[in-house]
């Protein structure tokens, strides 16, 4: 008999130890279901919306970020080679564009096979890791939506670090 066949038991569902860790940081949030919590964080650049949502059947707590950004049709390439060029950059996670709605978001999970449990620091760095991603990143989207930059020289302008003082 494999290990897969054992019936494993799973303690708390792991949406509400995000629930618990917003609770405790005072962030708003709303639990859309028992298996989905919404989360509001405002950064620096924007307004980040947060959904953990737990997929018991293939045991992951799946993280979507999204922010105030939609991409017109006419931009969209522009935007999606974009986005492509910020995950070569990324170790964990990667930003979509999605097609349908042009709606651009960063996405993450965080596997926990074999009932392993969902602790307050994972989540916490799950969630941290998504908005440190979006705010290093908002400005280059900006700049190919807005400013009419190509993707290179919108990421080159997210990746300069200024050192010193002026």
């Amino acid at each position: 008999m494999s290990l897969i066949e054992f019936p494993v038991q799973r303690g708390d569902n792991p949406v509400e130890t995000v629930e618990h860790l917003a609770t405790s940081h005072g962030w708003s949030f709303a639990r859309a279901s028992e298996d989905e919590v919404t989360l509001l964080i405002s950064g620096t650049w924007t307004d980040y919306q947060v959904s953990f949502t737990w997929m018991g059947e293939i045991e992951v707590l799946h993280l979507a970020c999204a922010f105030d950004l939609k991409v017109p049709e006419r931009r969209r390439a522009e935007t999606t080679e974009l986005a492509s060029m910020v995950n070569e950059q990324l170790w964990v996670g990667h930003f979509d564009v999605w097609a349908k709605d042009g709606l651009v978001m960063f996405r993450h999970a965080l596997v926990l096979a074999g009932g392993t449990t969902a602790s307050d620091v994972q989540c916490e760095t799950l969630l941290m890791t998504a908005i440190e991603a979006c705010e290093r990143y908002y400005q280059a989207f900006q700049f190919v939506l807005w400013g009419g930059k190509t993707p290179r020289e919108a990421i080159d302008t997210a990746l300069f670090e200024t050192k010193g003082e002026a």
